[in-house]
């Protein structure tokens, strides 16, 4: 059964199941007294994640019971899924995890494999980005290198040109002037070859650089929508966190769900539902600028980061574009069916008010969860004083 008290949920199943991994942190096996998103004495996240600090053999031994309390086999995948969740770098993926498991559904390999694709975790993306980064250097490097040698090559051509023109003027010339006249003919046409190697060698790496800053934009932004993704959207987070406490301005972060979005699919179809994130996408699109930031976070999730505006005017902002996109009523194309009233729901942090943008990114996610459960369609605001919403 599951029980509500105040606006948290508290499951007896998923309580049972979390303290399988809560003993390592030293947490006690009434961990659940903490519902997730309220704040706990020790420092921990909550909702089944590490406290910050904690001591490196207990988050060894805790992705070991997750693993084992799942029944997942020891691999690097599984063993960065099992990281990624018990820090709080994946909330979101860790509440699906969650939800199955109070079901009593399996977490098997293939279902957290296209979870983790829903939840936006992408650790292989990063990776590749890192790489990318790497080999831009080297490509920068090269092409440097092959310029300076393309201009030196030129130089000494030049000097040699002047030497055999030189060589070539002397009249009434001996076998050996001859000779050298020759040698120096032959090294000028060499080093002329070399030259021209050297200038292709360099325009070779400069469309190698055009084409890795193309491919790095493209791996910044969602093919669908055209926003920027969770990757570009994280980079940019930390950017603006450092700048906004330097500057000690505000900052505000809020994640939008599209409301009901497996019941569009299954409905409609994929395609179909892929046009109504587009939609959505481009009535968030319009609040962005400057001062704020739209991305989409994963599935059907979308971040926005508000940048020197307090959480009064995000919420206002944001509220606008609520009332707009529940307002529209759009049309499957396909059968000129209506799609109904499409909404969504979304949940707003400040993100200076907690110890670090972790915890407001979870305050933010807690929010939206307490929007879902509120009857959806509505804003809700974390903050230090509680909790504020707007119902729709």
């Amino acid at each position: 059964m599951v029980v509500l008290t105040g606006m948290t949920v508290h499951d007896p199943m998923l309580s049972r199941r979390r303290n399988g991994f809560w003993p390592w942190f030293g947490r006690s096996a009434n961990a659940d007294e903490a519902p997730p998103g309220d704040d706990v004495a020790d420092g921990s996240s909550g909702s089944g994640s590490v406290p910050l600090g904690v001591a490196p053999d207990r988050l060894i031994g805790a992705i070991g019971a997750f693993l084992a309390q799942h029944d997942l086999e020891t691999t690097a995948y599984t063993l960065t899924v099992a990281h990624d969740c018990l820090t709080g770098e994946c909330p979101r993926l860790m509440r699906l995890i969650e939800e199955r498991a109070t079901k009593g559904l399996p977490v098997t390999i293939a279902w957290l494999e296209h979870a983790a694709r829903e939840a936006g975790h992408n650790r292989e993306a990063e990776r590749l980005t890192a790489l990318m980064a790497r080999l831009e250097d080297s490509i920068e490097e090269f092409g440097k290198t092959a310029t300076t040698a393309r201009s030196a090559t030129l130089d000494y051509n030049s000097a040699l040109s002047q030497h055999v023109d030189d060589l070539e003027q002397v009249s009434k010339a001996g076998t050996v002037i001859t000779e050298l006249a020759t040698l120096a003919r032959a090294m000028l046409d060499r080093t002329r070859s070399i030259e021209g190697e050297l200038a292709r060698s360099e325009k070779r790496a400069q469309t190698l650089q055009k084409n890795l800053t193309e491919a790095r934009r493209m791996a910044d932004h969602d093919h669908l929508t055209g926003l920027p993704n969770r990757r570009a959207f994280d980079k940019l987070l930390d950017e603006q966190y450092r700048d906004a406490r330097a500057a000690n301005e505000p900052l505000c972060v809020a994640f939008c769900d599209v409301d009901r979005f497996k019941l569009i699919n299954d409905t409609h179809g994929h395609p179909a539902g892929d046009r109504v994130l587009k939609a959505v996408a481009e009535m968030l699109a319009r609040i962005s600028g400057d001062q704020c930031h739209v991305a989409r976070h994963g599935g059907e999730e979308f971040a926005v980061l508000f940048r020197a505006t307090s959480i009064g005017d995000a919420f206002e902002r944001l509220e606008g574009a609520r009332e707009d996109i529940a307002n529209r009523r759009l049309v499957n194309r396909a059968n000129d069916s209506p799609f109904g009233q499409i909404t969504f729901s979304a949940g707003l942090a400040e993100v200076l008010s907690y110890s670090d943008k972790r915890e407001a990114l979870k305050a933010a996610d807690d929010a939206l969860l307490r929007a879902k459960a509120q009857g959806r369609n509505r804003i809700v605001r974390a903050d230090a004083a509680g909790v504020a919403s707007s119902q729709a």
